[in-house]
């Protein structure tokens, strides 16, 4: 499905998808936007925090202002069409800096999906999300809403004798404010730099004994069935493609992948995946696929380079897809488990039905992916990550 800033809350949290980060300082934001350079841009998140030196913030915000009145007069011409626009956020500094500049962007605000709210905490966060109040409250009615979406990054929630009632703190916040909350994100990168670690290329976060536990309680509180919060996956900080490396590493990554990731499967399982390239990092997808299964959906990148993998990852195969379907059709009491249409596993209505509703939410955004075709053949596919 198509979808814009228009769109319905419930879906439009899924299709945040891969959100590429680019510093407010970017001379080229508006040029890049409306010639459609990136054609797989989903998510831009227009950084004032970590990628503005301070020194620069006043500077920042001005170009912003320019940039996004450019974006916006080229929609109103129709030099950029609507359906072209990906989603916009703000990455903002601090509460002062978000009511400022919700009054210096004017008319450009309509452009913008929504604020990004960095070391979110109970006590810092409140503010931002009355400023979003006022803001829905007050804006007329063909205006979009603004949505915020909090990084969970601090001390007190990666700290284990805090986590618990940061957390808990945290999310009785975001539930006062529901209506405006799009995605929680998670901030490994912060988490990480409070134990001098930085995971290497050849490891997932997941590797990281601390920040692996600290994403385990942030999806017990935040991803549980009755409360559908959208949690993404937090940043892969490498780009390289691997083009200045010998080709043998091509081969040496999809064994690793391979082994690491599937050991246990046959090798007829294997074929959703396909062979990856030189321009696609195993550990990168192994890292993807982990976010999946632990239930989080989308993921920061700071590259353009990795927003086709990110997109293409999050597709649906047909097994999941017929699965969820069959769960959702046959859940009126009749029946408690059935066979699935591959005949290798049982569905239970009961207990995979938030499981198949994920699916579905997932697939009418990232859509279902044929069984005679491949995830790595998307990586290749131009214009794939915008229906």
């Amino acid at each position: 499905m198509s979808f814009s800033n228009r769109t319905p809350r419930e879906q439009l949290a899924y299709a945040v998808g891969a959100a590429l980060y680019m510093p407010a300082t970017r001379p080229t934001i508006a040029a890049d936007l409306i010639t459609g350079k990136l054609s797989e841009l989903v998510t831009a998140v227009i950084d004032l925090e970590d990628a503005v030196a301070d020194l620069m913030v006043d500077a920042a915000e001005y170009s912003l202002i320019q940039q996004l009145s450019r974006v916006a007069a080229a929609v109103d011409s129709g030099v950029l069409p609507q359906e072209r626009l990906p989603l916009l956020f703000i990455r903002v500094r601090s509460t002062d800096q978000m009511a400022r500049l919700l009054v210096r962007l004017e008319d450009s605000v309509r452009i913008v999906t929504g604020f990004v709210f960095p070391k979110f905490t109970p006590s810092t966060g409140e503010r931002y999300f009355r400023l979003l109040d006022d803001y829905n409250r007050c804006r007329e009615q063909d205006e979009p809403p603004l949505y915020g979406m909090p990084v969970l990054e601090s001390a007190s929630i990666i700290y284990r004798e805090s986590r618990l009632e940061t957390l808990l703190d945290t999310k009785r916040l975001l539930d006062a404010y529901r209506d405006y909350v799009l995605n929680v994100r998670i901030g490994a990168t912060d988490f990480s730099s409070l134990f001098g670690l930085r995971r290497s290329p050849e490891l997932t976060v997941y590797d990281l004994a601390a920040i692996r536990d600290c994403i385990a309680d942030i999806m017990n509180i935040f991803g549980r069935a009755e409360d559908g919060y959208v949690v993404s996956g937090p940043v892969w900080e490498y780009f390289g493609t691997g083009n200045d490396r010998p080709h043998q590493l091509a081969a040496l990554r999809e064994t690793r992948l391979r082994d690491a990731l599937m050991p246990e499967l046959p090798n007829q399982r294997h074929s959703a995946l396909g062979t990856l390239t030189e321009d696609v990092s195993a550990t990168f997808i192994r890292e993807i696929m982990l976010d999946k299964e632990n239930g989080l959906i989308g993921k920061t990148v700071i590259h353009p380079v990795q927003l086709r993998t990110v997109q293409a990852m999050y597709t649906v195969t047909r097994e999941e897809y017929m699965d969820a379907l069959a769960i959702l059709e046959n859940r009126d009491g009749s029946l408690g488990v059935m066979k699935s249409e591959y005949g290798n596993k049982m569905n239970e209505f009961k207990p995979h039905y938030y499981w198949a509703r994920k699916m579905i939410a997932r697939a009418n955004i990232y859509g279902v992916l044929h069984d005679e075709q491949r995830y790595t053949a998307l990586f290749r596919e131009q214009g794939y990550a915008r229906l």
